[in-house]
């Protein structure tokens, strides 16, 4: 696996990861803490995605064949372990983070989506396929959400699924294993990417076609351009962006 990757801070400060290796590469996205809601925990949200991201680049190095899910899993209770003496854990605001896997294994492409960062694979002569976990988006009344709501839906049966303090959110992820041969080409991207798709009108062919001529970081520029003419559809004016960018 080649692969290329750009993130940019909506505001301040980033609170999205990339990684990536030879035979794998992982977005996550840390959902911002709104103003006044208390989470029972002692760090921010940054640090939640880093404990959590140190723990799956472990995971996926250490057990190359293990399936996703389980690594996932077993890297939400390496974090939950950090901060079990300082935090409360039972809190249903603690710091979360979406989790968005690829993972060449062999002849296979294992993948993984848990939240709101999709995967798109390339596929020769055929529209991209996008993998989305969009469970968010169906919450009841739609958006915007207030807070009540979002804290009544995390991580429940009904609601959606996120990397908190839930090890059981990993095995409801989105997940699925392809031939690697029949993928060209894949894009990762957390949402402030995908605004360019879910508010702007952009198509995902667009989206690959630029990554793949002009790279992941022409993706942000769009992005960034698209929100200072048209302004945001609710929540943040610029969101942290991220997007990776993997080819062989």
């Amino acid at each position: 696996m080649r692969v290329t990757f750009a993130t940019a801070p909506g505001a301040d400060r980033n609170e999205d990861l990339v990684v990536a290796a030879p035979t794998w590469a992982f977005v996550l996205d840390g959902a911002t803490v709104l103003p006044g809601v208390r989470t029972g925990c002692v760090h921010d949200v940054r640090w939640l995605v880093a404990r959590l991201g140190a723990a799956l680049a472990g995971g996926l190095c250490a057990r190359p064949d293990e399936p996703l899910p389980g690594l996932v899993a077993r890297a939400i209770e390496e974090t939950m372990a950090a901060h079990a003496g300082t935090c409360d854990l039972g809190d249903p605001d603690s710091p979360s983070s979406t989790v968005t896997v690829l993972r060449e294994r062999g002849d296979a492409l294992d993948y993984l989506v848990l939240c709101d960062s999709p995967l798109v694979l390339c596929r020769t002569g055929g529209e991209p396929t996008v993998v989305h976990d969009d469970r968010v988006e169906r919450l009841p009344g739609g958006r915007p959400y207030g807070d009540a709501l979002v804290r009544a839906h995390r991580n429940r049966p009904g609601g959606f699924w996120v990397a908190s303090t839930a090890p059981e959110a990993a095995h409801e992820a989105v997940t699925g294993t392809v031939d690697r041969a029949s993928v060209t080409a894949a894009l990762l991207v957390s949402d402030g990417i995908s605004r360019l798709v879910d508010w702007y009108g952009r198509p995902w062919r667009h989206l690959v076609a630029t990554a793949g001529t002009e790279g992941p970081q022409e993706l942000i520029a769009q992005v960034r351009a698209a929100e200072r003419e048209h302004g945001p559809q609710y929540g943040k004016a610029h969101d942290d962006a991220t997007a990776a960018w993997v080819t062989w």
